[in-house]
């Protein structure tokens, strides 16, 4: 089993809807995004997937999220922006992109901070 991890980020502000803390109030990140996918061969030169190619589907997904309020972007516009949020909300979004790839997703990554994260994966 073959795994292929590629990494982008993105700047954003977001304010936790009815949290008890300081995270309630507005505040911003740099938003690590990790997605994994796994493959079981490799084509015909030796690769498994396409790393530009996985870039390029992350990276259609978060520039929605760049430089904005995330709270005033769908679907965070109804539920809270919390890095759990934001990491199953981008694997949704990924997976359909990699139907008729030779990959599968297994997971989405979220950093807030270098020691604050969240992984997201079916199952």
């Amino acid at each position: 089993m073959y795994q292929i991890t590629i990494e982008q980020h993105f700047d954003a502000a977001h304010s936790l809807r009815g949290y008890q803390g300081r995270c309630e109030a507005l505040h911003g990140h740099r938003f690590r995004v990790m997605a994994r996918v796994t493959a079981t061969k490799l084509d015909d030169i030796g690769l498994a997937y396409d790393f530009s190619d996985l870039k390029r589907h992350l990276a259609a997904i978060i520039k929605r999220f760049d430089h904005c309020y995330l709270n005033d972007v769908s679907p965070f516009d109804k539920i809270n922006p919390s890095s759990e949020n934001i990491a199953q909300t981008i694997y949704d979004e990924l997976k359909p992109r990699l139907e008729e790839a030779p990959v599968s997703l297994a997971s989405v990554e979220v950093w807030e901070s270098p020691e604050s994260g969240v992984e997201y994966s079916e199952g």
